[in-house]
């Protein structure tokens, strides 16, 4: 299935991937592949995902606080989360290994596009005006 992705993006760095994610308005499983490419986790309703597919939403990392493991509060093996400033999202991996791999990519992609600190934005309280 990466090779597929890479096909369709050019060749550039991309993960696609099945994962079981709670429904927004329906609270039941369902499967949604996932792809995590510049700075955005899109979802899609099934794997046959070309140029012209539509994701059925994005995430932009950005706005995502933290990824950690889930599974003491889903009960459910391999289970992750992404928190947002209004929400949590919910997901459950195939194995260890894949929850692992996806809260590294995560991860390191939140730390990527978190906005810095610039020096217009610190504030010198030790300095009288």
């Amino acid at each position: 299935m990466d090779s597929l992705w890479r096909a369709v993006t050019g060749g550039q760095t991309s993960r696609l991937r099945r994962r079981r994610v709670l429904g927004e308005y329906i609270k039941t499983w369902r499967r949604r592949w996932f792809v995590l490419k510049q700075g955005k986790l899109f979802w899609f309703k099934d794997s046959d995902v070309t140029r012209v597919s539509r994701p059925r939403g994005v995430v932009p990392v950005a706005s995502c606080l933290t990824v950690k493991g889930a599974e003491d509060i889903l009960n459910k093996q391999n289970a992750f989360e992404i928190s947002l400033r209004a929400e949590t999202m919910y997901f459950i991996a195939d194995s260890d290994k894949e929850k692992e791999d996806w809260i590294n990519s995560i991860g390191r992609c939140i730390v990527q596009h978190s906005r810095s600190v610039t020096d217009s934005e610190i504030v010198d309280y030790d300095h009288k005006r």
